[in-house]
């Protein structure tokens, strides 16, 4: 405190108050005949057993250094003023403000009580966390950061919350939880130590026990439940429905195919949903929110019968085919075998991409286990009918050579509908290689020797 301030202070600390009030004690005024009361001394409180105590207040002024506080004693005492300042830089005090304080020391070189804030508020919440591990209650905190083998949480002081007790159901990433402010139980405290753990899961499955009749009900009566998002993974989200935590997996949120629950929820979004599965051993619950509406799979030989044509869009490709969308929560499978009549594809992409908009053919539906299959080449006349129906062995026909190897020549018949020329039937005379006697785009007639 520079000399202006104490100045300052010694002003308004002029005014000083006794512990025990002055006794003039003579023989003249002690009365012998009766024992003297001494209770009066030892009710006093003495300097001693008064530090370290929680006091309480009235702040008297707010220098430039320093907040300088009435409590009883024989002169206010003083406590730094970066105690009252916010992280924005703002005073959160003002003169005639009640607060409690902490009595560090009866009295410092300059005469003045030393007291502080910060040390009170921090008694203040040991007390209150020794209170709730002794009474078994629950007590609320700030998640505050990801630390070794567990997290950090704000009770007013430090404590621990171990990774495995900070829920129900495992939580893969811890880190995500930060700055969430949840109820926990005190399951160990040693303020000599520093030493507090904290269990949420303990708080839940309390929680649990209590909403077990709630739970079940809402589980047999299919009737919807309010809950607040509280947490996102790639899987699905969890819910709070009030103290307890349940599991909205990414395939119960929406009929249609959902890339990342992210897509449909954000942390804090309230939402009803219906409590599908309640494990009261593993206290897991399972909810759903698609099942609020109807499943599009109800009547889905009425709309899409086999053999019926349909669009769609192709919404992903796998080496083995193309799924298409054929509704919001309705997809079918075309197969690579049903992509073409007369082609070998390896590859979905060489015949469609992404988003494309396709007219396939119902070809099978499998209702309990919601697979369509549909078909591409069906859309179009199959060449083979069309050969079959014009064609027999022994006809000669005209066409052009499409391919050349060292076994024969390919001739097509018809668009894409090639057939093998032999090298051992294209002349009566040894060649070594057809190339000898023909090249691509040559014009040639051919007789049908067989049809498969």
């Amino acid at each position: 405190m520079n000399s202006d301030n104490k100045k300052d202070a010694k002003d308004v600390s002029e005014k000083k108050h006794s512990l025990i009030p002055p006794m003039d004690l003579t023989s003249d005024n002690i009365d012998t005949s009766e024992p003297f009361d001494m209770s009066q001394f030892v009710d006093v409180p003495t300097a001693d057993s008064m530090e370290h105590q929680l006091l309480r207040g009235k702040v008297v002024a707010v220098t430039g250094t320093d907040v300088l506080v009435d409590v009883g004693l024989k002169s206010e005492g003083i406590i730094p003023l970066e105690e009252f300042t916010t992280p924005r830089g703002e005073i959160s005090v003002k003169p005639g403000d009640e607060i409690e304080v902490f009595l560090e020391k009866m009295e410092d070189a300059n005469g003045y009580v030393v007291l502080s804030k910060v040390k009170a508020q921090k008694m203040k919440a040991w007390e209150d966390v020794e209170a709730a591990f002794k009474e078994n209650r629950p007590i609320k905190g700030v998640i505050l950061d990801r630390v070794k083998g567990g997290l950090a949480v704000d009770v007013g002081v430090k404590a621990f919350l171990p990774g495995s007790l900070a829920d129900i159901q495992p939580v893969r990433n811890l880190r995500a939880l930060r700055g969430q402010e949840a109820d926990f139980k005190v399951i160990k405290v040693n303020r000599k130590r520093g030493n507090i753990v904290l269990s949420r899961k303990a708080y839940l499955e309390e929680m649990m026990t209590g909403h077990r009749e709630k739970l079940l009900a809402a589980r047999d009566s299919k009737q919807p439940i309010k809950g607040k998002v509280k947490n996102i993974t790639n899987f699905g989200v969890f819910v709070d429905l009030g103290g307890i935590d349940g599991l909205l997996h990414v395939t119960d949120m929406s009929w249609k195919r959902v890339a990342h629950p992210s897509e449909l929820f954000k942390v804090g979004d309230e939402i009803d949903v219906l409590v599908l599965d309640y494990d009261e051993e593993n206290n897991k619950l399972q909810l759903g929110l698609k099942q609020l509406e109807p499943s599009p799979w109800e009547n889905i030989e009425e709309k899409y019968p086999p053999g019926s044509r349909v669009k769609g869009k192709v919404i992903s490709l796998t080496n083995y085919g193309a799924f298409v969308e054929l509704e919001p929560g309705v997809e079918g499978m075309i197969h690579v075998s049903e992509m073409s009549w007369t082609k070998k594809i390896k590859n979905p992409s060489s015949l469609v991409n992404v988003g494309d908009e396709v007219e396939v053919a119902v070809l099978q539906i499998d209702k309990d286990s919601k697979r369509i299959s549909l078909g591409l080449k069906q859309i179009e006349e199959d060449p083979w009918e069309t050969i079959k129906e014009n064609l027999e062995e022994g006809d000669v026909i005209q066409g052009t050579v499409k391919n050349i190897t060292e076994f024969g020549v390919f001739v097509e018949v018809l668009p894409d509908v090639d057939g093998l020329v032999h090298i051992s039937d294209l002349s009566w005379k040894r060649i070594a290689h057809p190339s000898e006697l023909f090249k691509k785009g040559d014009v040639v007639e051919a007789k049908i020797k067989d049809l498969d």
